[in-house]
């Protein structure tokens, strides 16, 4: 197992990409920290599915787009697990619209999680993690964050600042044993897209966009790159946008 004996905080785990991720590096023999926001059901459901296969969870909430809950999650983690090896920067937002209907209000929201909340999370274990000279910090990025999608300006400027402030924060912290990456995962089956693709034409044009021919993928497919970051495999890796998306920015 190669996360065994380590602390992660996985934030926005309790669905979606960050539950895949809880739940595998539960499996690899870390005790994960499942962070949900408004509904803990969602939490506590992936901490079961955790410890029914042999590993060790424990159920958090926070609204990781306000400092102070930042501040008080990598103040519970660390009391309930003793440190935190592994911070995993995942809760996001999308809501895409035109531009003549985004509200500051909407703007202001995405900036907030997707941008926002990975840097002062980030802020709350440094310290922990300078202390004993390491750490895994994981940006959940996007190809939002490289490349443009109309009706999305709010989110691509949040993911593109999240991929360019991993760079920064990797010259930082790189230092002090830090390892800070980003992993951006293409077009996933989520249900922030679902709306988008109960087209069966928009996932069919997903899937001529990437050389792979695969419209949206499973989020399960980038838990070994997860894996990968958060391990001492990728010790000399810093500061790397690594994509996990069929291709598509290879274009």
């Amino acid at each position: 197992m190669k996360l065994e004996g380590k602390a992660a905080i996985v934030t926005g785990s309790s669905r979606g990409i960050g539950a895949c991720i809880a739940r595998r590096y539960g499996r690899e023999g870390a005790a994960v920290a499942v962070v949900g926001n408004t509904r803990r059901e969602r939490a506590e459901a992936v901490v079961a599915e955790i410890e029914a296969a042999g590993g060790k969870a424990q159920a958090f909430m926070a609204d990781v787009g306000v400092v102070a809950d930042c501040e008080r999650l990598a103040g519970e983690v660390i009391d309930a697990f003793g440190t935190v090896d592994i911070l995993v920067n995942n809760a996001g937002i999308f809501t895409p619209m035109p531009i003549e209907e985004v509200t500051e209000e909407n703007w202001d929201a995405q900036q907030a999680l997707n941008l926002k909340g990975a840097f002062f999370m980030t802020k709350a274990v440094v310290p922990t993690m300078k202390a004993k000279g390491a750490g895994k910090i994981i940006n959940i990025s996007s190809i939002a964050g490289c490349g443009g999608f109309p009706q999305s300006a709010a989110y691509c400027a949040s993911k593109g600042g999240l991929t360019n402030m991993t760079k920064a924060l990797c010259l930082e912290l790189a230092g002090d044993g830090i390892n800070v990456n980003a992993l951006s995962p293409g077009n996933i089956v989520t249900d922030m897209n679902a709306a988008l693709r109960a087209n069966a034409d928009y996932d069919a044009r997903q899937a001529e966009l990437t050389p792979a021919g695969v419209g949206h993928m499973d989020p399960e497919q980038l838990t070994g790159a997860a894996v990968f970051l958060a391990s001492a495999d990728s010790d000399s890796v810093h500061g790397a946008d690594l994509l996990v998306d069929n291709g598509w920015a290879a274009w």
